[in-house]
């Protein structure tokens, strides 16, 4: 799948990010209806078999609606893939991708080769998410068609580049599919990412609070009434620094100014419901004042597709104004 076939499929160029216990078939279905990318985590289920369910319902649903409208664009689903040598479920789950044939696998954390092998036998396309320029270097090296920027301010395992210098060091080796992740939650932003030279922009922040969201009604409230101040960055509940929104720290019954260290980078624990860190801890980006209410994930690309639209207008406006001086 090339690049501007997959942009011909969608309706606003964005990617709803992956979200750790949030994600859910019903998001990632919705959101390819509502013409962005729909995508989860494979360990947001426990069991490889419940992986297999998840992604038959997807696709099977999918193929079903693109039969019923025709004229519809619906965008491609994507599934985001721990390449790190903890993944327990490496080689089952990657199994599962062969089955299933994802038009898009997200690879995080690890060598996507191994990915890389199955996804083009299908003609699939992986995109590696990274956090430094070393990073996106080798995993292009190894295959990759395409990289995640995930930039300061992103939600969960984020970066600390600036998103601009970033895009542009990117850019100077790299002409193939970019997408840009970090504190984006409003249709000027996914503008700005794509002036920068993005081609997608990548949200999850956004999507907490939609009403097909896994989050529980507490966790949906907690990002609607959090702002950038409630943001705070910290290696301390997987070994890799990542933002969490602090009330659900404080919540926890932990002080976030005197957080456990913990170095050692481990996702063996993932998918498993009763380590507490990952129940009770909550994940969001700076990008969290964005999210005013509780909507449907439809309800929420028509708002953002409005805004892009609007954000287009005005620099058309602001250009011929400079023009005609």
């Amino acid at each position: 799948m090339q690049l501007n076939e997959l942009k011909q499929q969608m309706t606003l160029p964005v990617i709803m990010a992956p979200m750790f216990l949030i994600s859910n078939p019903r998001m990632v279905i919705e959101a390819c209806n509502a013409g962005i990318i729909g995508s989860f985590p494979a360990l947001n289920v426990r069991t490889t078999e419940k992986l297999d369910e998840w992604m038959g319902e997807i696709k099977s649903e999918l193929e079903q609606r693109k039969e019923q409208n025709p004229g519809r664009k619906i965008a491609p689903w994507a599934i985001n893939f721990i390449s790190h040598r903890t993944n327990k479920r490496f080689t089952e789950d990657l199994q599962l991708i062969e089955k299933h044939q994802p038009p898009i696998v997200i690879t995080s954390l690890g060598d996507p080769s191994p990915v890389v092998k199955v996804v083009h036998s299908y003609d699939g396309i992986v995109l590696s998410d990274v956090t430094t320029v070393k990073f996106a270097k080798k995993a292009l090296e190894k295959g990759s068609d395409g990289l995640i920027l995930v930039s300061n301010g992103a939600g969960g395992h984020a970066g600390t580049l600036n998103p601009i210098a970033f895009v542009h060091e990117i850019r100077s080796f790299f002409d193939g599919p970019v997408i840009l992740a970090g504190a984006m939650s409003r249709g000027e932003d996914i503008l700005a990412a794509k002036v920068l030279g993005a081609d997608f922009a990548y949200m999850g922040t956004q999507f907490i609070a939609a009403k097909e969201s896994g989050a529980g009604e507490d966790y949906k409230q907690m990002a609607v009434d959090s702002m950038i101040d409630d943001i705070v960055y910290t290696p301390a509940f997987s070994g890799i620094p990542a933002n969490y929104m602090i009330p659900s720290i404080v919540n926890a019954g932990l002080n976030p100014n005197h957080l456990p260290a913990n170095k050692k980078m481990d996702f063996s624990e993932l998918g498993d419901p009763n380590i507490r860190a990952w129940k009770n801890i909550w994940g969001a980006g700076q990008g969290v004042g964005g999210v005013e209410k509780v909507q449907s994930i439809a309800e929420i690309t028509e708002g953002l597709l409005e805004q892009y639209r609007i954000a287009q207008e005005k620099v058309i406006r602001d250009y011929n104004a400079v023009v005609k001086q």
